[in-house]
């Protein structure tokens, strides 16, 4: 039997993994070394792409159904009865007993790794039945403690729910809450918090931390946000194209960073308040790696530029009452028992060459919003006006003319885009149906699509699975932007990318709103991000606007208690701070499903400044 140091959890020494397809081979991850010890958080971090989720399947002897192939290297776990696995070597049937139980894992896309077919308490159950032996009755009683520890409103509902009727957050908490469920030796987190809004990831992070010191559990934290890195981890290790360059505490490498790469990583994190002081939204500094020791953010950057907004002829478009609710129904005649008001009396106008910004946490209604406006969901009441037509009127044709005008970046890449397709058909393919261009014509387009959203030319070919999370997002606002829309309603469009393709993306959609005058609806939690490329903001909760205005009223001056909420649970890129004061809802999220005839209270908004309106009501009296 192999031996380790009897503090450590998991100890890995040279991995290679290779992949291998008819035209190349590739190492994804090149003789990397690490261990991990009981209670202690180690952080990968690196861009998409750098071989950081390659090494958590390789730990999970995943990554061979996926083509990979570890051709060297030993990683060794000790199991939960004290015993070291081998795991390199560990035969499929141990292996099976090993993952959920010793090892579990968080995956990066939720409804990728959810059962569609099975309910979200089955699928945890599933777990305690088969790792713990619990019986159903037990199962499920478990199940919905855990659900109530990562914080899903209405837990005992979730329970019977599929993956596709929750939101991108509550999916992403159900598959913490399983990874959890079996109390495992080892928890690797592949992004775990990058679909949740800021609130509810400062819970997520607290609750693992919890779940960390009661069960002495080691964690892998893989991630490209360095500001969560800075609140979780105990250490660092730093991954650039399938290579370690740097490994340290978490104090040394956010101080001292050694390595030019890391040193780029540090500077290019989008910290809020970086916009004090100015009106418009500016480019992020893009660093390349070997400037990385000289530069910080350039003052080019902070340069306010001259509005691309323009009001003269009115709003591009305007939306008045608008509400979206969703009957639930129960009881042995089918009646409609509850309702979910998911977007209550939403009211703004969107002006040519504007970004407005929706924020809030997930299952507020910002994506029932966006998709409202395009009639992917059937709005109950209000209007929607679309250069001054009224889209509730429009059928068919005219329904599909519209959709070119307004186009849609949807927030779970890989579910928005046909595995069956290549990535260079998916994004011809809007230019097809429109019959915008054809031939030649529209492949030099998806080239130069493709080009501006970082992605290789070589990579035309190639199919969705062949990409990492944050490849597979640069190829769905390819698509989006295939056709030169007027508005492009972006739902957490990049909230997967690590920060160097953040700022690309960003940059390009501020260069394409100068350059074509485009209108974007930013759905985001990320409020960094949002703080830099918003005209202005509208703050939602429970369905509701609680607080609209300009961005730098927003930030400078939130007033709606709520709005301060957010603000104060932004992650900060600073492991000194992680121990400060954060205001945060720690009570249970109230629920936007209500019985019928009890309606939420929507109160007016109130005019505070210059565009500033905020609804005079206290977080909880809805």
């Amino acid at each position: 039997m192999a031996s380790m140091d009897p503090k450590r959890v998991v100890q890995v020494n040279d991995l290679t993994v290779r992949f291998k397809t008819p035209e190349r081979v590739v190492e994804a991850v090149r003789n990397v070394s690490f261990h991990v010890d009981r209670g202690e958080t180690l952080a990968i971090v690196g861009e998409s792409g750098s071989g950081k989720s390659v090494t958590s399947l390789a730990l999970m002897r995943l990554v061979e159904y996926g083509g990979g192939r570890i051709v060297n290297g030993g990683m060794l776990l000790r199991r939960r009865n004290g015993d070291v696995l081998d795991l390199v070597n560990a035969p499929d049937s141990t292996l099976q007993r090993v993952r959920g139980a010793d090892v579990a894992m968080i995956f990066q896309e939720p409804m990728t790794s959810l059962n569609p077919s099975f309910t979200a308490g089955n699928q945890i159950a599933e777990a305690l039945q088969l790792h713990q032996g619990l019986d159903a009755a037990a199962a499920r009683a478990e199940t919905l403690r855990m659900l109530e520890r990562v914080r899903i409103p209405e837990a005992r509902a979730i329970l019977d729910r599929y993956p596709h009727q929750l939101s991108g957050g509550m999916r992403q908490r159900v598959m913490i809450a399983m990874a959890l469920s079996c109390k495992p030796q080892l928890l690797i987190a592949d992004e775990p918090t990058t679909a949740l809004d800021v609130t509810i990831q400062a819970q997520i992070l607290q609750l693992i931390r919890q779940l960390q010191e009661e069960m002495d559990m080691g964690v892998i934290f893989i991630t490209h946000d360095m500001g969560v890195v800075a609140e979780v981890a105990d250490r660092v290790l730093v991954m650039y194209r399938g290579d370690k360059v740097e490994e340290g505490g978490s104090d040394d490498v956010f101080a001292r960073p050694q390595h030019a790469y890391t040193r780029a990583l540090l500077s290019a994190v989008p910290r809020l308040g970086a916009m004090h002081g100015t009106d418009e939204p500016a480019p992020f500094p893009l660093l390349k790696v070997e400037d990385a020791a000289r530069q910080a953010e350039p003052a080019a950057a902070r340069v306010a530029q001259p509005s691309t907004v323009r009001r003269d002829n009115g709003p591009v478009l305007k939306v008045r009452d608008l509400t979206t609710s969703f009957d639930i129904t129960g009881g042995i005649f089918g009646r409609v028992q509850k309702r979910v008001h998911a977007v209550e009396k939403v009211s703004f106008d969107l002006y040519p060459g504007e970004t407005l910004s929706l924020v809030g946490e997930s299952g507020c209604g910002k994506t029932t919003t966006g998709r409202s406006l395009l009639q992917l969901v059937k709005s109950k009441s209000g209007t929607i006006e679309f250069d001054g037509q009224n889209i509730g009127a429009l059928r068919g044709s005219a329904m599909q003319t519209l959709r070119r005008h307004i186009q849609f970046i949807f927030q779970d890449p890989f579910a928005s885009l046909d595995p069956r397709m290549t990535v260079g058909y998916s994004i011809m393919e809007p230019l097809l149906i429109h019959r915008v261009a054809s031939g030649a014509a529209a492949q030099e387009r998806v080239r130069w699509l493709m080009d501006k959203c970082g992605l290789a030319p070589e990579m035309i070919d190639r199919y969705p699975h062949e990409f990492s999370g944050g490849q597979r997002q640069r190829i769905c606002i390819a698509r989006a932007l295939a056709l030169n829309p007027k508005v492009v309603i972006a739902d957490e469009s990049v909230s997967a990318l690590d920060v160097s393709i953040q700022a690309q993306i960003v940059n390009l959609l501020l260069d394409l709103q100068r350059e074509l005058g485009v209108s974007f609806l930013f759905i985001s939690h990320d409020m960094a991000v949002v703080e830099r490329v918003s005209h202005r903001v509208a703050v939602m909760y429970l369905g509701q606007i609680v607080e609209i205005g300009p961005r730098r009223a927003i930030f400078e001056n939130p007033q709606h208690p709520y709005t301060k909420k957010l603000m104060a649970a932004v992650p900060i890129a600073d492991p000194q701070r992680r121990h400060r004061e954060r205001s945060l809802l720690v009570d249970e999220i109230p629920s936007p499903m209500r019985k019928l005839g009890d309606d939420p209270l929507v109160e007016p908004l109130v005019r505070v400044g210059e565009g500033h309106y905020v609804a005079r009501h206290s977080v909880g009296v809805y």
